[in-house]
């Protein structure tokens, strides 16, 4: 979801009105009172270009996920294949062949016990 920046300044304003009503009532000198505005209105700057961005990384990496969809391994060939690091792909080549039938296991394999059917 994208950061918005009018409701989040809205909410914001409501608060800080909030607050400062308080402080008006127990007294505190104007002055102070803009002070905190100042520094709460800065935090508020800061913490909306942290969640701008975040927002953006966010709905970047979405789009990634969509874009790269991985391959399923369904086998020991298939996951030899899939192997892009050749320092992995020759330590792999040298394991026996019920490790690397092991290692081709998806999780929805592990949860529903079908350990045996591929072995």
């Amino acid at each position: 979801m994208a950061y918005n920046h009018g409701r989040e300044d809205r909410k914001w304003r409501i608060w800080k009105e909030a607050e400062e009503k308080i402080l008006r009532e127990c007294g505190v000198d104007e002055a102070v009172i803009e002070q905190i505005r100042t520094d709460d209105r800065a935090d508020f700057n800061s913490n909306r270009r942290f969640y701008r961005w975040a927002s953006d990384f966010g709905e970047y990496l979405e789009g990634m996920v969509d874009r790269e969809k991985q391959a399923e391994i369904k086998s020991v060939a298939g996951l030899l294949d899939e192997i892009e690091s050749e320092t992995l792909y020759l330590a792999l080549i040298t394991v026996d062949r019920r490790t690397l039938q092991i290692a081709c296991l998806t999780p929805c394999r592990l949860c529903g016990g079908v350990w045996g059917n591929r072995l």
